[in-house]
């Protein structure tokens, strides 16, 4: 055997648009849309809207990989704005539908990042105002959940969860999961980063239970892992399962690399396939070392302490900063969030800078005419 076998690293180069499997799904190319909140479910019944249809389903005509839906609450209470998407309720599923069958048409596969937001639920948008602070009750906001009854910066102070009701929550990402098989999707991430509740549970500096859901790592992480398992009991074996983890918290004494690694050897073996690794939201007021690729070396990581699969995500904006990232064996697909907001089109753009052949790229037929040369 290789040393970058033994070492869980790629023994060749990986190129931006080679396929990708994982399970039974092959993905046709690496260059990935990230869960990113619109905020746009205007009736505030958790249901996609033509606007979402033509946000994604252009994304896929403009030839991403795989689009992983934006955050979408196993709860009412789970959201996090009133104006978030749900799949808490059967009756929500037809308006997913044409969404998800458009897309994966155009060729992109369709994963959905369920979500609870914990004690940052409740919060304002652009839609209903309140921006950066809660939403009152009687303006449609909600009491929060956490952990333990630990405020987030300036928002209202959360109430703690009983052990029932952790039960009762992760019944909640099972369904939501059996929802999502049963509209179409091929993937599911679980979002376990940016301070929503999974993460709260995970995060020592958050997270001050004294029974078997905090103190040690183990009794942190329990959580989690009871999703997971719960998800895999209700999907079939050759759909993958994602979770998104903050790698660190940038806050001392807090969650960090180390404790992350130890996280994906463990969801690895429950049976999750892929690491979406992003860092932060966790803890108000910290200082962030933004720039470009300030998260690539974490996915790096866990994928190479781990031996799992992972995305690299954050100011990723150019082709050939992704080309590289992919060559290094930093990741095993790149994730283009905010520049994919400029330019739905952003791969077709990429494979022309990267010299791809145009009969390579992923065009839509009708689009090759308009083909970059």
């Amino acid at each position: 055997m290789s040393e970058d076998k033994k070492n869980g690293k790629q023994n060749k180069t990986v190129k931006p648009f080679d396929p990708m499997t994982l399970r039974g799904v092959t993905v046709r190319n690496r260059i990935w849309l990230p869960p990113m909140d619109t905020y746009s479910a205007l009736a505030q019944d958790g249901k996609p809207t033509p606007f979402h249809y033509q946000h994604y389903v252009s994304r896929a005509m403009g030839g991403f990989g795989m689009i992983i839906m934006e955050a979408t609450a196993v709860a009412p209470e789970g959201r996090i704005s009133p104006c978030d998407l749900g799949l808490w309720d059967d009756g929500q599923m037809d308006a997913w539908r044409w969404i998800v069958a458009d897309a994966k048409a155009a060729g992109a596969t369709m994963a959905v990042q369920l979500n609870h937001a914990g004690r940052k639920g409740s919060t304002g948008c652009h839609a209903i105002g309140f921006d950066g602070q809660s939403v009152p009750e009687e303006q449609g906001g909600w009491r929060t959940v956490c952990p333990s009854a630990n405020a987030y910066g300036s928002l209202a102070r959360p109430r703690a969860l009983s052990v029932d009701e952790i039960h009762t929550i992760v019944d909640q990402f099972r369904d939501a999961a059996w929802r999502a098989m049963n509209i179409g999707f091929d993937a599911v991430e679980v979002h376990a980063a940016h301070g929503y509740l999974l993460s709260q549970f995970l995060d020592p500096l958050i997270n001050e239970r004294d029974d078997e859901y905090g103190g040690s790592f183990d009794n942190r992480v329990r959580m989690l892992v009871e999703v997971v398992d719960a998800i895999r009991s209700v999907v079939p074996d050759t759909m993958p399962v994602l979770v998104r983890v903050s790698a660190t918290d940038w806050a001392a004494g807090g969650w960090d690399l180390d404790q992350t690694v130890e996280l994906a050897k463990i969801l690895k073996a429950h049976g999750v396939d892929l690491i979406d690794v992003s860092t932060g939201g966790l803890i108000p007021d910290v200082t962030i070392p933004v720039k470009p690729d300030y998260q690539v070396p974490f996915a790096e990581q866990v994928r190479s302490r781990a031996g799992i699969p992972t995305t690299a995500v954050g100011l990723i904006t150019k082709p050939k900063q992704a080309k590289k990232i992919l060559k290094s064996g930093a990741a095993d697909a790149v994730e283009i969030g905010r520049a994919a907001l400029r330019d739905p089109y952003w791969p077709l753009r990429a494979a022309h800078k990267l010299d791809v052949p145009v009969e390579e790229a992923p065009y839509q037929p009708p689009y090759l005419r308009g083909a970059f040369r």
